[in-house]
């Protein structure tokens, strides 16, 4: 079923062609795109702040996608038409960035990425996180995910059109990273009804709902799940270990799909936002690399290990003085860290984000197929705080020496203060406040990692050294992923070279070898950002001197939300212009 509301905005697209410009006319435009986003995806909604629809999943349907593509070029269409000679400057700014992402937008379709969503980090298997967005205060919280479990049948029957569109397309993820998805179907179907994850938000209910309501609302969740999430997810598993599973492609790189070169060019321009090719990243990757692997070894002698970079690398991944034995250690030392960081902020930063954030454990279901850890938003509007989610899986190939410099990533002066204090900005449309660069947030992240130098950290050289391989990881993306999905690297290939150049354990390398397969590009924003806003704030620190101030540097960089690169670079050009 396609929602009244998407019809109703393409019918509201035909107009007469005159052109025409003006900023009123481009902020009702703005206005009327990003009702259009929020009203056709209740998730996305729910994930802003209002729950109001909470009961409702979005319409994913092949169809629905078609009418999405249709809208957004309706409003391609309009912002065609609006003479940018007439905006003011910011105005100006609006229009480049809106036409920009609707642009990605529609090119992604176009290639047929949409056919290719489901990963081993998220897809239809993981349908119940998005609990985690949700409040459950009320009884109508609850109601309202009772809801959407009774339409979870709909929605899997989209989402196994998409995939078996996919096969007829040749838009197919690769088999060994797809190989993981049957063992996190298991954890739906294969469980008890109170260790299924759907019903985990009932297994504490807060106070305020009383304990005979709780009850029968735990009664229900039981049913629904016996009744309806689980059998509609056994016909998803059928589905997918019986079709979609020997569909999947044997090669691992997108280079090899029809029209492959095309994709993995499209999202390494899209991820970066510059006009780098695959081989130019190539080749910065490879020279990064040398760069830090040189000042890794000053640190391998600093310490006295008789050994090369690799004998110490397996060193550190090996002892057991570089890791804690249990969850409970490493989650409170995670926490820990995060609450030392916080007050150091303000030598570095002019003004901070009001919107607090918490450390959670990732979801015990995904955290053996996912990444170290990774950030969660605050909700716009304030209602939910921005989370750093940590991995306690296997805590003994999770090293301490990497704790600060990851804790500095993914929430300060990192992820959450970047991305939090973007919501909190004035006078900016919502879609720069909610979206924006992934060169910009990504690079953000990775510069920030320098940043815990300045703020106090890394007193020892293993800290430093993992600081290091933080950087490393990142150039050694540039490399593999490039190779993987340009130049026909083999898996094994990818995961030697990682192995060879870092020092985080085989365990996490695989986990991201396989996200990079699974996610063509993305990986390569994060050291091009980074370079980028490095060599910004090298341009003022020598143009200004004794006049640098870290402080007011930092609040421009943020001041405008997460920009293209070379949108970046004209910004901090024209304030060290006028300085």
């Amino acid at each position: 079923m396609i929602r009244r509301g998407v019809i109703l905005l393409l019918a509201s697209l035909s107009f007469a062609s005159s052109s025409f410009g003006n900023d009123d006319a481009l902020n009702a435009l703005i206005d009327d795109h990003w009702a259009w986003v929020v009203d056709h995806s209740p998730e996305y909604a729910v994930f802003m702040g209002n729950i109001q629809r909470a009961d409702e999943w979005d319409d994913v349907s092949l169809e629905a996608q078609a009418l999405q593509d249709q809208a957004l070029a309706g409003f391609e269409q309009r912002l065609a038409l609006i003479d940018g000679t007439s905006l003011s400057d910011e105005a100006k700014l609006n229009k480049e960035l809106l036409l920009l992402q609707i642009r990605n937008q529609r090119r992604g379709y176009e290639l047929g990425f949409h056919l290719m969503g489901i990963t081993m980090r998220g897809g239809p298997q993981s349908l119940f996180t998005v609990a985690e967005t949700l409040p459950f205060r009320t009884k109508d919280d609850y109601e309202r995910w009772l809801t959407r479990l009774e339409a979870l049948p709909f929605r899997l029957q989209q989402e196994q059109a998409i995939l078996e569109e996919g096969i007829r397309q040749n838009r197919v993820q690769a088999k060994v990273i797809m190989e993981r998805i049957p063992t996190q179907l298991a954890k739906i179907t294969q469980v008890d009804l109170r260790e299924n994850p759907f019903f985990e938000p009932f297994a504490s209910m807060p106070d305020s709902i009383a304990h005979a309501e709780a009850q029968a609302l735990a009664e229900r969740a039981e049913r629904v799940i016996a009744e309806i999430v689980v059998p509609s997810y056994k016909k998803f598993e059928a589905f997918f270990n019986e079709h979609y599973l020997p569909a999947a492609r044997s090669d691992v790189g997108v280079g090899s799909l029809p029209n492959g070169k095309a994709l993995y060019e499209f999202a390494a321009q899209r991820f970066t936002t510059t006009d780098l090719n695959p081989q130019q990243i190539h080749d910065i990757g490879l020279a990064e690399v040398a760069r830090i692997r040189t000042a890794m070894e000053s640190i391998i002698d600093e310490v006295g290990f008789d050994g090369d970079l690799q004998a110490f690398n397996e060193f550190l991944r090996t002892d057991p003085q570089f890791y804690f034995d249990n969850a409970e250690d490493l989650y409170d030392q995670y926490r820990v860290i995060s609450k030392r960081i916080d007050p150091e902020l303000v030598k570095l930063f002019g003004r901070l984000p009001r919107i607090p954030y918490g450390v959670r454990p990732i979801p015990e279901q995904i955290a053996p197929d996912t990444t170290t850890a990774y950030y969660m938003p605050p909700a716009a509007d304030g209602s939910r705080a921005g989370y750093y989610y940590v991995n306690l899986y296997r805590p003994e190939v999770r090293p301490k020496f990497e704790m600060e410099v990851l804790s500095v990533h993914e929430a300060m002066p990192g992820h959450h203060l970047q991305i939090a204090l973007a919501r909190e900005l004035e006078g900016l449309p919502m879609f720069r406040k909610i979206g924006g660069a992934t060169a910009f947030v990504e690079g953000w992240g990775l510069y920030s990692e320098r940043l815990g130098y300045e703020l106090g950290l890394y007193q020892d050289p293993y800290s430093r050294y993992g600081q290091l391989v933080y950087d490393m990881w990142r150039a050694v993306r540039l490399v593999v992923d490039t190779g993987i999905h340009y130049m026909g690297w083999s898996r094994q290939e990818a995961i030697d070279y990682f192995m060879a150049n870092a020092a985080k354990t085989e365990a996490d390398i695989i986990n991201e070898i396989d996200r990079y397969i699974g996610w063509p590009g993305q990986a390569l924003a994060y050291k091009i950002g980074q370079l980028k806003i490095l060599e910004l704030r090298a341009q003022a620190e020598q143009a200004l001197g004794d006049r640098f101030d870290i402080r007011a540097f930092h609040d421009h960089l943020l001041g405008a939300g997460a920009l293209p690169l070379n949108l970046l670079e004209q910004r901090m050009n024209a304030w060290l212009a006028d300085y």
